[in-house]
């Protein structure tokens, strides 16, 4: 089956929202070290662009979860693939996620890990599907705000395919 791939999101418009992303994190968090917690695979893109851009002191660490498999359409289930390497507790931390729809994963993440006793916790995300929420959750910071479509490109894949697109497409 051949795929056809939109654009939605430019490789010019994301690199603009992202730079100001680094500047608002900068400004919000001056003299302070970050604690930036990836959730694998999908975040990769946007949080390496992102830190690289940033003057803030970051440290990272890396969550692995999943809902979707190999569908289009996430289960509902959400698996625990990977934990962190290093404990939270005392630090100001930055959940950073590719892509925001239900709300399932990032409020049961939220969840654990505030049980760890962060200083603070913020969420971030490249994209927010408002549209498909069925948690009460919402991101701190948003880089787009986008239609109810299966996007891929810049760490979001179809059965692991596609995440190197340096843009945000949308399956057609």
């Amino acid at each position: 089956m051949e795929v056809k791939i939109n654009t939605l999101i430019s490789q010019e418009s994301l690199e603009k929202r992202i730079q100001e992303m680094a500047e608002e994190l900068d400004r919000v968090y001056a003299g302070k070290e970050l604690r930036m917690i990836g959730i694998l695979k999908g975040s990769i893109y946007f949080l390496a662009e992102l830190t690289k851009r940033m003057k803030t002191p970051v440290t990272l660490d890396f969550l692995s979860v999943s809902s979707y498999g190999n569908g289009t359409t996430s289960n509902g289930v959400i698996h625990f693939n990977k934990d962190l390497d290093e404990p939270i507790e005392g630090r100001d931390v930055i959940l950073v996620e590719d892509i925001m729809d239900t709300g399932r994963t990032l409020s049961y993440l939220v969840e654990v890990l505030k049980e760890r006793k962060p200083a603070s916790m913020q969420v971030i995300t490249l994209l927010d599907k408002p549209s498909r929420r069925v948690v009460k959750i919402e991101p701190w910071m948003t880089g787009f705000t986008i239609p109810d479509k299966f996007v891929v490109g810049f760490g979001l894949d179809y059965a692991q395919n596609y995440r190197n697109l340096p843009y945000i497409g949308e399956i057609s």
